[in-house]
């Protein structure tokens, strides 16, 4: 049960970190193609592969001077731009409450603009293409401008974010990205039996510990 007790104890250590709200890039991974990154939760193909969203479009193919195809996407992605429109909204609150996403951010340009909203629109955190890579030059063949990026929430931006924004210079396109996968918080229930599962393997080392002390005086 000690196990356990350590188990909980770093589980409210976790929140009262969690408390300070903050949306930041947990890691950014230079492409592969094909795309090697977190199993997708979307990815842009056909009936579920599409999230709700409104704005941009889901396309696929490139077309020159209107959007690209992301290094080592395959099928559909969404693209946004003056060709496609913008902004392009992402609902993602169906999910609750989300720790963090990634997605394939295609040939990076430091126009792209990319905003985390909560559910009335307001910007909880906002960053640009030059911040994922720099010089961000738009290249649809190098890796390190077609990464997959981590975001991480904590605090109440967990609770309070509810959509993606994506828009680029009104001029120049355009913002791409594919393969998006979603992290939500587990469900009460789910808390739960990793509870019991914790305790369950506490429970077993103590067994396993106590047999081995009676082996050894018999």
């Amino acid at each position: 049960m000690r196990s356990l007790k350590y188990f909980a104890a770093g589980a409210v250590l976790m929140c009262s970190v969690a408390a300070n709200a903050s949306i930041t890039i947990g890691s950014i991974t230079p492409g592969t193609n094909p795309y090697s990154g977190p199993v997708p939760t979307y990815d842009f193909d056909s009936g579920a592969g599409t999230p709700s969203y409104t704005g941009g479009a889901v396309v696929s193919g490139s077309i020159d001077s209107v959007h690209a195809q992301p290094y080592g996407s395959l099928g559909g992605y969404y693209s946004v731009g003056p060709a496609d429109g913008q902004p392009g909204t992402i609902d993602l609150s169906s999910f609750g409450d989300i720790t963090s996403l990634s997605f394939l951010w295609g040939s990076v340009d430091s126009y792209n603009v990319l905003n985390f909203l909560d559910a009335s629109g307001n910007v909880l955190a906002s960053f640009t293409g030059s911040d994922i890579f720099n010089p961000a030059t738009g290249s649809q063949t190098d890796p390190n401008t077609n990464p997959v990026v981590t975001f991480l929430l904590s605090g109440a931006d967990i609770t309070d974010f509810a959509k993606l924004q994506l828009t680029t210079n009104p001029s120049q396109n355009a913002f791409e990205i594919d393969n998006l996968a979603i992290n939500p918080v587990p469900e009460p229930a789910t808390w739960g039996l990793m509870l019991l599962g914790f305790a369950g393997v506490g429970f077993a080392m103590r067994r396993s510990k106590s047999k081995v002390r009676l082996a050894q005086i018999a």
